[in-house]
């Protein structure tokens, strides 16, 4: 799966003209709609652009899904507006995680999950946009035991989440001013067990409080740490925003990659990806020691390899 761009005003103008569907200038080419239908949606010179419509019901599907995830909204169609009983989300990658889709501006568009449980219930890492008819679509699913912030950039919506499901509210004491009225606060660099089969590993770097969540030694959801790039075909820290200390990140990488276990690759931001558990590790191993290599840069956004 692919991100969510923005079009050219030219380009939204020849959709205009012909009819169809077009990105319009409001698009932050957070890559959220490319990660949905990456042969539908491109960028072009920073930002997402429709260069062909689609063809039938799978692509027709696709498209829509890109159109509900997109935070902006920017995703539009010269005829007809998104009509609310084909919002596909949540969305299931498998029987165990769900895609909610719904990105929120207040967390830059970043994708959030919600977890099954063995027991029943479930969890939210990070959080879509916050609605409460979302929130009582989630209700259906099953009983929402904890809300997971991976980190200072994805916690605008976590209180209210937490607090319409009854759910406690976890976040890294790193990033606690984010979330101060968090009601469980992971501290140190020390794996914890936040229930059973879920494991919170401290990863200071991308943030001060980043964390990354392990479900069933199978899911990783890692914020902001590290994505898999579609440029790249292989997992990649994203450097360039780094807003803590990429000296710190691979720190962290080099402290805690062995210990990890998992097929699905979940982050915030980025790709998604599901490989088999030998071939994550290995590309985690490598990606630890070329992080080992970077030096610190100037934050800038145009130089994300999506």
């Amino acid at each position: 799966m692919d991100h969510a761009h923005i079009a050219h005003p030219a380009a939204a103008g020849a959709a205009e003209e012909t009819g169809g569907w077009y990105v319009d200038d409001r698009c932050t080419n957070c890559d959220v709609a490319r990660q949905y239908a990456p042969d539908l949606i491109r960028e072009v010179d920073g930002r997402s652009e429709i260069y062909r419509q689609p063809q039938g019901e799978e692509e027709a599907g696709r498209l829509l899904a890109a159109a509900f995830a997109c935070h902006t909204r920017s995703i539009r169609h010269t005829s007809q507006r998104l009509d609310p009983a084909l919002d596909p989300f949540p969305l299931p990658l498998d029987d165990t995680v769900l895609l909610c889709g719904q990105n929120s501006t207040h967390t830059a568009g970043a994708n959030s999950y919600l977890v099954r449980r063995s027991s029943g219930t479930a969890m939210l890492v990070d959080t879509p946009r916050w609605s409460p008819a979302l929130a009582a679509r989630y209700d259906t699913i099953a009983d929402v035991t904890d809300v997971l912030l991976t980190h200072r950039d994805h916690a605008a919506h976590g209180r209210r989440y937490a607090d319409h499901f009854g759910a406690r509210l976890w976040i890294h004491e790193g990033d606690l001013d984010a979330a101060p009225d968090a009601d469980r606060i992971i501290r140190g660099t020390g794996t914890v067990e936040i229930a059973e089969g879920m494991l919170a590993h401290p990863l200071p770097g991308h943030t001060e409080g980043s964390v990354l969540y392990v479900a069933d030694e199978t899911y990783c959801f890692s914020g902001d740490s590290f994505y898999w790039s579609r440029t790249t075909g292989d997992i990649e820290v994203a450097e360039s925003v780094t807003w803590y200390s990429i000296r710190e990140l691979a720190a962290s990488l080099a402290r805690t990659a062995d210990g990890l276990r998992f097929e699905w690759l979940l982050p915030g931001h980025g790709d998604r990806k599901r490989l088999p558990a030998a071939d994550m590790a290995e590309r985690m191993r490598r990606l630890t020691a070329r992080t080992q290599e970077l030096t610190p840069r100037p934050v800038d956004f145009t130089a994300l390899r999506w």
